[in-house]
């Protein structure tokens, strides 16, 4: 069962390149055992019909001398009459002979007499039978030992009436050394062809295989790199094989589907998103008409004109309205800072001079800031960096607790290889394990007030100049945002010119 599941998670090539070998094999294997028996064939026919050819030659050299002797023809006169011509047929024939009479016993035979004991003196009752038996008047017996194989062929000694006289048995031994030899040479020879074109197989096995899967592997691969939001290219394999080609327009048709099943999931989410914010902005915007249509309403109930105090409440009314407009103006501002894109008015910046001057805006006496050297050049808007810091700095103000007896918040600018890092770290509450996922979605905040787009635009900006920002955080122990920028290499002067300009 294991090899049977290892064979299924063989790939197509290895199973194409074994299918290919085994074929080869398996071919091999059958031609050696066809030729093996057609050898055999060969031998058995060969002694058969060469055994047929020396029964008919002798049986009518036999009959030429019973028509040209002097005795009788009788069974009982056949020793006389072949009592010296035996001897001659058997050498001219190269044959032993033996003569039987018609009840099988031995009348006389070319052997020896020394030898004639072991002569079979009697034919078998069966041999017999069977002999008397046949149309043909006419039976081969086969028989095996000693490793060799025996024919003995049995027929009737006819008079020139046809009368039967005795019974002719010609023992024919099968000598196989030609053909076993010869089936020796044709399978050395066999081993040494097939052992050649075993190895030519081998090889056209293996580039034929790897011909076969390649268009297969690329569509593989090309799949594999297949992927919703990016643009995939199509498979342009030029004249192919049909099931190839049939693939082939299978993926095409899916990236096209892919794609357009993008555009719209993009476009849905865009909507969806658009719609989220403009319920988000409509929300922030109701929370200030709400007080101000009561201030209003108020204003007008007791308004009193003859008041003593009327100026300092109108006062009031008109810092309640303006405060709460001042709330719906920040509220259009995120909305729009989120919105647009911002402007790469590329300027060739000094990283640390560009943070310092971001941290002139605080008063906060526990904020530092430190800088490995003195000049970390990058490309990128001046405002935009400045509002990167602003927005990290302020965040980390925040997130201190005001009980906090030795609040911190770190700022420190350094090189990493050819990256520009800005590390801001407090000491703060830190960030919950359930909000570290969510803490660049817009609209998403942990404060009581704002609306959460600060470190979404702070992100966009930054992936806007091929950056990223990460963050670490523990909670309950602090904070701290990475921003990574590219560094730009300065030509010639310009080193001094822009520490002169920034």
């Amino acid at each position: 069962m294991k090899e049977r599941f290892k064979i299924k998670r063989w790939s197509l090539r290895t199973r194409i390149f074994m299918s290919m070998i085994l074929v080869t094999l398996i071919a091999s294997f059958l031609i050696a055992i066809v030729a093996i028996y057609q050898f055999k064939k060969e031998a058995r026919d060969y002694h058969q019909e060469r055994l047929e050819r020396k029964e008919i030659a002798i049986t009518e050299h036999m009959n030429y001398v019973l028509s040209t002797t002097t005795y009788p023809m009788t069974a009982e006169n056949l020793p006389l009459i072949f009592r010296e011509r035996i001897h001659e047929l058997a050498n001219i024939h190269g044959m032993e002979i033996n003569i039987y009479d018609l009840n099988g016993h031995l009348l006389k035979s070319s052997k020896a007499a020394f030898s004639v004991d072991t002569i079979n003196n009697t034919i078998s009752p069966t041999i017999l039978k069977v002999l008397r038996s046949t149309a043909e008047k006419r039976y081969v017996d086969h028989k095996s030992y000693g490793g060799k194989t025996y024919r003995s062929a049995y027929s009737y000694i006819k008079d020139n009436k046809f009368k039967p006289l005795g019974i002719l048995n010609l023992p024919y031994i099968e000598d196989d050394g030609y053909y076993k030899k010869e089936t020796n040479n044709f399978m050395w020879r066999f081993v040494q062809v097939y052992s050649f074109m075993l190895f030519i197989s081998i090889i056209i096995a293996y580039f034929l295989s790897s011909y076969i899967t390649k268009s297969i592997k690329e569509i593989s691969e090309r799949i594999k790199e297949t992927r919703l939001n990016e643009e995939n290219a199509k498979i342009d394999m030029g004249d192919s094989p049909q099931e190839i080609s049939l693939l082939v327009d299978a993926y095409n048709n899916l990236v096209d589907d892919l794609d357009e099943s993008a555009t719209k999931l993009a476009q849905s989410e865009r909507e969806q998103a658009w719609r989220e914010m403009a319920k988000q902005v409509a929300h922030e915007i109701k929370n200030p008409l709400t007080p101000m249509r009561l201030t209003v309403q108020s204003f007008q109930r007791k308004f009193d004109p003859e008041a003593p105090n009327i100026r300092q409440k109108l006062d009031e009314y008109s810092k309640t309205l303006i405060q709460q407009i001042d709330t719906m103006s920040a509220v259009a501002s995120a909305f729009s800072s989120f919105a647009s894109m911002p402007a790469q008015q590329n300027e060739t910046l000094n990283v640390v001079k560009i943070v310092q001057l971001a941290l002139e805006i605080f008063n906060e006496p526990y904020i530092t800031f430190h800088s490995d050297e003195p000049y970390i050049i990058t490309r990128m808007d001046r405002t935009q960096l400045i509002r990167i810091i602003t927005n990290l700095v302020k965040n980390a103000t925040q997130a201190i607790e005001e009980n906090e007896p030795n609040p911190m918040v770190g700022v420190r600018v350094y090189r990493d290889c050819d990256k520009a890092m800005i590390s801001v770290k407090d000491n703060g509450k830190g960030i919950t394990i359930e909000n570290k996922n969510r803490i660049f979605e817009p609209k998403f905040t942990t404060k009581t007030s704002g609306m959460g787009l600060g470190l979404g635009i702070i992100k966009n900006i930054v992936e806007n100049y091929h950056g990223t920002i990460t963050f670490e955080s523990e909670q309950g122990q602090g904070t701290t945002f990475l921003v990574q920028l590219p560094i730009t290499r300065p030509e010639g002067n310009e080193m001094e010119t822009n520490d002169k300009t920034i």
